[in-house]
């Protein structure tokens, strides 16, 4: 009878034995799941693209100004689409509309907000100019693209008063991005990983946060529409 009850005793702790290492295997692959899933899940959140930044996934998608201007696009026949580096013809027509506007005439009081707003913004991946105008109103730099937003900030401040400085120069800077879209991807990326909105077009183009990109790209990128 002894015998048999320690037969009992054996087998049942055995059983015991067993179903404790079941359960350690069982939270072993429980452990390995879940860490491969933070690995997969992670793997594109924060890779190094070369550009010497990490943590930022911007798209040239995410800052590209799509669509027609809502408060102008219509007067002018003008599209934010009508400039790409796939249709140059229509990108150089698109920026030439733009331009037309640039000779006009300012009073006083839009001459002030001209220049608040011209000395804000730069063409600096084509002309290096600190501004796209001079202190005193007068154009700062030649290229087609600075005449371009001189043309349409002196066209709103003109035909849309209502529109405040930061819009407008919100605007300018859209049609910055995409004369340069991949040089402001890379800024994007720059700005998004210390903080800063991205999708606000003041902190991307204008001089607000002039150089970010400095030392993330080896040349001025993609450039759409002749200087």
């Amino acid at each position: 009878m002894e015998n048999k009850n320690q037969q009992i005793e054996k087998t049942e702790k055995s059983n015991v034995e067993f179903y404790i290492q079941i359960g350690i295997v069982a939270a072993l692959a429980l452990i390995i799941v879940f860490a491969a899933g933070k690995i997969y899940g992670n793997s594109g959140a924060d890779i190094n693209d070369g550009t010497g930044i990490t943590g930022a996934t911007i798209l040239s998608s995410d800052i590209i100004p799509t669509g027609v201007p809502a408060v102008y696009g219509q007067a002018l026949g003008i599209s934010y689409d009508d400039i790409s580096a796939s249709n140059p013809k229509l990108a150089d027509a698109t920026i030439k509309k733009l331009s037309l506007y640039e000779d006009e005439e300012l009073n006083s009081e839009q001459m002030a907000r001209y220049i608040k707003i011209g000395s804000a913004i730069s063409c600096e991946y084509c002309c290096g100019a600190d501004a796209i105008i001079f202190s005193n109103g007068q154009a700062a730099c030649g290229c087609a693209h600075s005449y371009a937003m001189r043309g349409l900030a002196k066209y709103l401040l003109i035909n849309n008063p209502e529109m405040s400085d930061y819009e407008i120069l919100s605007e300018l800077g859209k049609w910055k991005v995409l004369f340069f879209p991949g040089i402001h991807e890379t800024k994007a990326k720059v700005l998004e990983a210390n903080g800063i909105d991205s999708t606000d077009y003041v902190n991307l183009a204008s001089n607000l946060y002039r150089g970010a990109e400095q030392g993330q790209i080896s040349s001025g990128g993609e450039m759409v529409g002749g200087c």
